[in-house]
């Protein structure tokens, strides 16, 4: 997601899709831990999205 659109979502909707993130990196990591994934370098890029949107979040709470 771009940066524009990260800006026009709510903050429930960043801590809901960051939960979300979480989970499909937990998942990630344990179907790697079982066998390898085809593209190992998805859990590095889900990562940085996790990253982003939680910067995004803390972002807003020391404006407020």
């Amino acid at each position: 997601m771009k940066k524009i659109d990260l800006s026009k979502l709510s903050e429930q909707e960043l801590q809901q899709k960051v939960a979300d993130f979480k989970t499909q990196m937990e998942n990630l990591r344990l179907s790697h831990k079982m066998s390898p994934i085809e593209n190992p370098m998805r859990i590095a890029v889900l990562r940085k999205t996790i990253a982003r949107y939680c910067t995004e979040l803390t972002k807003r709470q020391h404006a407020a």
